[in-house]
């Protein structure tokens, strides 16, 4: 059976994909989802071995899936375990070469405002979680029921380099991209030679339009089983 393992972004845990699931499962797909939010002070490279432990649990058949920061965090697990990643899914996820943080694909106030954020109200390590008006959320049930998980990020995970070896690039890929656009997913994706394809709605779809996003992962999912 295939697995959908559905990694959250930053400040967000697995219950950012609660929404999503019942329509894959209805579907006869299995998930499972990640928590990357129980390592304290820790950076990108340990959220890619939680990863890799869930594909291996997984099996033999896995669509990774990475919202945002898990853009870069599924890239560097399927590098690390190839031959069981059917395809890789990024919903306006980050995505970049190796060595790259980030904070290095980011515009550079990114990077200079979390800084600050941990500096000054996270001990030096962790970055306080924005509000939910910042990932486009503005329906006001939406923003309780957000603000109300939203958790703090390690500071590291912005900062350190991905690793990858080469092999992840042998795996299809897809990226899902939001209009209107935030940053340039849709540029980062095809450099990487991902296919894009759009859905209408804000950064955290998976809160905002779990459906249509849903949808669109099982028809990437049934495109992909007709081109092996």
């Amino acid at each position: 059976m295939t697995t959908y393992v559905l990694v959250h972004g930053a400040w967000h845990g697995p219950w950012a994909w609660d929404r999503v699931v019942p329509v894959l499962h209805d579907a006869g797909l299995r998930t499972l989802a990640p928590d990357l939010t129980t390592g304290g002070d820790h950076g990108l490279h340990d959220d890619a071995k939680t990863v890799v432990a869930a594909i291996d649990r997984a099996g033999d058949d896995v669509v990774l899936v990475g919202h945002s920061y898990a853009g870069l965090v599924v890239r560097e697990a399927a590098d690390a375990r190839p031959g069981l990643v059917r395809r890789v899914v990024l919903v306006d996820g980050w995505v970049g070469p190796d060595g790259a943080a980030l904070v290095d694909l980011a515009p550079e106030a990114f990077g200079t405002a979390v800084r600050a954020a941990a500096r000054e109200r996270g001990d030096g390590w962790y970055v306080p979680a924005p509000p939910p008006a910042a990932y486009g959320i503005t329906e006001p049930g939406d923003v309780t029921w957000l603000a109300e998980r939203l958790v703090p990020q390690a500071l590291r995970t912005f900062t350190e380099p991905t690793l990858l070896s080469g092999a992840v690039d042998g795996i299809p890929g897809t990226a899902v991209c939001c209009q209107p656009e935030t940053y340039p997913f849709a540029e980062f994706a095809a450099s990487v030679g991902y296919e894009v394809r759009a859905l209408e709605g804000p950064h955290d779809v998976p809160l905002a339009r779990p459906e249509p996003l849903a949808r669109l992962l099982l028809e990437i999912f049934e495109n992909g089983k007709r081109e092996v």
